[in-house]
């Protein structure tokens, strides 16, 4: 029997890895709390481990995680910054991860988030609950006619796309690596990424981070966008400098913000912090505009990504446990 080590594991995670690994003969042992160096020790009779995006996989704990004799690295995310790759490739141990587990599921919370935010639907809710049916400071604008910039046109930018062409808008793109097939299709056009800024309305972020994609939002760039524009961030909160967005947010050059990333979320997100204090200055800052919308890291959260995720991670698991390759495409070293 394959036994893996799962960490920083909710209910829904539990839930969807055990019903898929009863059917592959693997035993799943779920850790609440994340994999660093100082847990790595947890893993010691465990084939594999499993990690989500909060967990520190550093040189040090990969040192231990190969001391305790793992050779495979599973993340259940697209993203694999919190994994320190050369490391891992020095010391032979396998990194797979989910690279498309469910983009529609990302690209519908995209535009979910911009639709709450700019139509006020988020505080209306509030307000009608306590019975207050005034309409004062809920207008918002039509998407009609507006100018959509996607930075970021893998599948989940592609999808996000095209759903905004559905509303009507012009989708203007950049990518250094541009789908030019896609755009002709779809009506929409690559531009280079200050020009994209300084004529789009809303500005959707759909990329990996990076070296080069780090802060990509500063208070250079911002300074070059549409006075008013909207942006919306569901890939890496590292991809805006949280200082000189709320500097934006404060001069009004940033119109409004709707999050599900953020740059410093770790032991914040996927928490329950309502009996304590937010100790993030920044954060608390940003949850007191009223044209600021953020949620948790939820944006992968439907029934589909988290069945996907599951089958993936661990059909990988128990492919690399028999001697074979990674699923096509899951492989990060």
């Amino acid at each position: 029997m394959i036994k893996v080590a799962v960490y920083d594991t909710k209910s829904y995670d539990q839930h969807e890895f055990a019903k898929v690994a009863a059917e592959l003969s693997i035993t799943c042992e779920f850790h609440e709390f994340r994999l660093s160096a100082t847990t790595a020790a947890s893993a010691h009779t465990a084939d594999a481990v499993c990690v989500f995006v909060n967990d520190q996989v550093d040189r040090d704990c990969l040192a231990a995680l190969k001391e305790a004799g793992i050779r495979h690295l599973a993340l259940r995310c697209a993203g694999f910054n919190n994994v320190d790759s050369v490391a891992a490739a020095e010391m032979g141990i396998v990194v797979t991860r989910v690279p498309a587990y469910s983009p529609h599921a990302v690209a519908e919370h995209s535009v979910a988030l911009l639709l709450s935010l700019n139509r006020k639907i988020h505080r209306a809710h509030s307000r009608v609950r306590e019975l207050n049916f005034s309409l004062h400071g809920l207008v918002g604008f039509d998407l009609f006619g507006k100018t959509i910039g996607i930075i970021g046109t893998g599948k989940i930018g592609r999808l996000t796309a095209q759903i905004f062409r559905g509303f009507g808008t012009q989708v203007i793109a950049s990518d250094p690596y541009p789908a030019t097939d896609w755009a002709k299709a779809h009506d929409v056009h690559y531009l280079p990424v200050e020009e994209l800024l300084a004529q789009s309305h809303v500005i959707s972020l759909h990329l990996p981070l990076t070296p080069e994609s780090y802060h990509l939002l500063n208070r250079e760039t911002l300074q070059k966008i549409k006075p008013g524009a909207y942006i919306v961030n569901t890939s890496r909160g590292k991809l805006i400098d949280t200082t000189a967005l709320i500097e934006g947010l404060k001069t009004g050059r940033v119109g409004g913000v709707a999050l599900d990333v953020y740059e410093e979320e770790e032991g914040v997100f996927f928490e329950d912090l309502s009996d304590g204090i937010l100790a993030d200055d920044e954060l608390g800052r940003l949850l007191t505009f009223p044209n600021v919308l953020i949620t948790a890291h939820q944006a992968f959260l439907t029934q589909e990504a988290l069945a996907e995720i599951a089958r993936v991670t661990l059909t990988n698991v128990a492919r690399l446990a028999g001697g074979e390759a990674p699923l096509e495409g899951t492989a990060v070293s």
